[in-house]
């Protein structure tokens, strides 16, 4: 068999075909092939070779690629440690100084370098060939693959430099995929280059060319999540410049000339809150109020997200505030956990007797779950000048670093809790197909996915305390919510609605963000081709009123297997990752937590087993 892409996803895939083999294959011979350009285990995203300033932004204790007891899968568990566990363990010794410092002091609460983490996956790639049946032919081919074809009785993996593998079956895990520009951002490009502008389109930042942004130069940044955070890194510290505490617990920065001045901003005009560096008192658990299947039966044929299952993510997700409330701060809540979930069930979420139920239940005001108020930090506020508005967002700044360091807010975390519990049961809603296109678009792929990011995907909290020195040193300097952006004069141009009248001028603009899916317009020529025959169809939601393209391949959700233009399931084809409505698969995740991406990964190797002992 075949593994195109020998990143987390692909071998997490070679790691279960080693757990499932002994039972499946029944004792025939295996021969494994890797397809990757790459180093396995790192692959392109988590190679060696970038910036050593770039971090994960997930502690150590956090980061997995082994199964645990808690998966459920029908595959055996083989369980291993996680990068903390592997630290301690001393089972790495990194050649580099620099890292193997790293290795030796680091902490459950650390957020790794992804050097470091390019380590972990190395020795974990290391342990999935040792798992292997004896006598297993592991071949790794440094090559791209640019075509995948049926030849005879076998899939034929077309390479770039001239050869190819035939296998019983294929895994495509070739994780993010770079996309041709199309529509505003194609158009941005051709006006970028009539005017000798900068556009930096999106794409995964330690692989973009930065140089082009000059130094001293203003430059406007759309997007403040994860990829602009390390876009700043790159651009400041990256450039030469220094961080030194300040006295008071917090940092101050000193440029080193070569920075350009970042103007940033974005719809909520503020950045992703941190990471929290302590752990709540009432672990995950599986969803309380969020049932899917429950949604399905008793919702109309057609589902529109705010008015068929918000009103149920919301109440699971604020379950999952109070619940820790209720465990960690009893002093602040009256009555018990129990007594308060039935009284919630009891009534409609959002109305009335809702609301007064949370205020006869909450001590003191301050500790009322207000869900707009979280996601929209910014909404309706207006600042005389800019200088306002920079006070505003970085006292904003400072406020949640402060709540995610202090386990007297341990609640918000457990509304993350809930978020993740409504995470991990949204598919099954997305798989029923039931979703108005329009809703789908919208509100799920739309408000839905950037409030989890938000919520659940941010930056180590260091990352918040030099966005906060950048900002006082005048180096970063904030747009502010719903910033729009404008090509203009032979300009860009950027403002908010926040500040009226005011707007910020420049000749080079960055889209923050990863693309979005693959689509057709991959420009993986392995991807494409498969497109171009119809042998893979793209994830769409369409009704008489609207059409909705994901960008994603569509595939099998129980095993990945690949589907066609025509939605027929291929027998000796299977894939999963970034690229794919299978988007969990082969990730790294958090111990004792059933995470999908082991699942997922586990039910590939399966089918991918089983199907190469079909064909012989």
């Amino acid at each position: 068999m075949a593994i195109v892409g020998a990143g987390p996803s692909g071998v997490s895939v070679l790691e279960r075909l080693g757990a499932n083999a002994a039972e499946l294959l029944g004792g025939r011979p295996l021969e494994v092939h890797l397809v990757d350009p790459y180093r396995p285990g790192p692959g392109r995203i988590w190679r060696y070779e970038q910036s050593p300033l770039l971090m994960l932004n997930t502690m150590a204790s956090h980061v997995t690629m082994f199964t645990d007891e808690s998966v459920v899968c029908a595959g055996p568990v083989r369980s291993g440690p996680s990068l903390y566990a592997w630290a301690r363990e001393g089972r790495g010794t990194p050649d580099d100084p620099e890292v193997r410092h790293e290795l030796e002091n680091l902490s459950e609460t650390s957020f790794p370098t992804r050097r470091l983490q390019s380590h972990y996956l190395s020795w974990v790639f290391e342990q999935a060939v040792a798992g292997l049946p004896p006598g297993t032919g592991l071949h790794h081919h440094r090559d791209r693959a640019v075509d995948l074809r049926e030849h005879g009785a076998y899939q034929r993996v077309v390479l770039a430099g001239g050869g190819h593998v035939d296998a019983d079956a294929v895994v495509l895990a070739v994780g993010h995929q770079d996309v041709e520009l199309s529509g505003e951002q194609a158009a941005t490009a051709v006006y970028a280059g009539r005017h000798g502008l900068c556009f930096v389109p999106p794409g995964y930042t330690a692989d973009q060319d930065l140089s082009v942004l000059r130094s001293g130069a203003p430059v406007i940044v759309r997007g403040l999540g994860l990829a602009f955070v390390d876009l700043v890194v790159l651009l400041t510290e990256g450039r030469g410049g220094r961080y030194t505490e300040d006295g008071a617990g917090g940092l101050r920065y000193l440029p080193s000339g070569e920075e350009p001045v970042i103007h940033a901003g974005s719809r909520r005009g503020v950045p992703f809150p941190p990471k929290a560096t302590y752990t709540p008192a009432s672990p995950p658990r599986p969803p309380r109020f969020f049932d899917s299947e429950r949604i399905l039966r008793e919702s109309p044929e057609r589902l529109d997200f705010f008015r068929d299952v918000w009103p149920h993510a919301a109440r699971e997700i604020e379950w999952g505030y109070y619940r820790e409330l209720f465990t960690a701060h009893p002093e602040r809540v009256r009555g018990g956990p129990e007594e308060f979930a039935e009284a919630c069930a009891a009534v409609p979420w959002g109305g009335p007797e809702h609301r007064d139920l949370l205020r006869r239940t909450v001590v003191h005001p301050g500790d009322l779950f207000d869900i707009p108020r979280l996601d929209r930090p910014l909404a309706g506020e207006t600042f005389p000048d800019r200088p306002a508005l920079q006070r505003r967002i970085r006292g904003h700044v400072r406020e949640v670093v402060e709540r995610r360091s202090d386990p007297r807010h341990s609640a918000e975390l457990g509304a993350v809790h809930g978020v993740l519990a409504v995470f991990g049961q949204l598919p099954a809603l997305l798989e029923s197909g039931r979703f108005s296109a329009r809703s789908r678009a919208v509100d799920v792929d739309g408000w839905w996915a950037g409030f989890f990011n938000y919520l659940a995907s941010g930056p180590p909290p260091r990352r918040m305390r030099e966005l906060l020195a950048l900002s006082e040193a005048g180096v970063l300097r904030f747009v502010g919510p719903d910033m729009w952006v404008r090509a203009a004069g032979g300009r860009f141009e950027a403002g908010s609605p926040a500040l009226p009248g005011s707007t910020v001028t420049a000749s080079a603009l960055v889209e923050a963000r990863l693309p979005v899916g693959a689509s057709p317009g991959s420009r993986d020529p392995l991807v494409r081709s498969l497109y171009g025959r119809g042998q893979l169809l793209e994830d769409t939601s369409e009704d008489d009123r609207f059409r909705h393209r994901t960008g994603l391949a569509a595939v099998d959700a129980r095993d990945g297997a690949v589907l066609d233009a025509a939605g027929r399931r291929h027998p000796r084809r299977f894939a999963l990752g970034p690229f794919t409505t299978a988007v969990a698969g082969g990730n790294f995740t958090r111990p004792g937590t059933n995470p999908v991406s082991s699942r997922l990964t586990d039910a590939v190797a399966r089918s991918v087993l089983l199907a190469a002992v079909s064909g012989r």
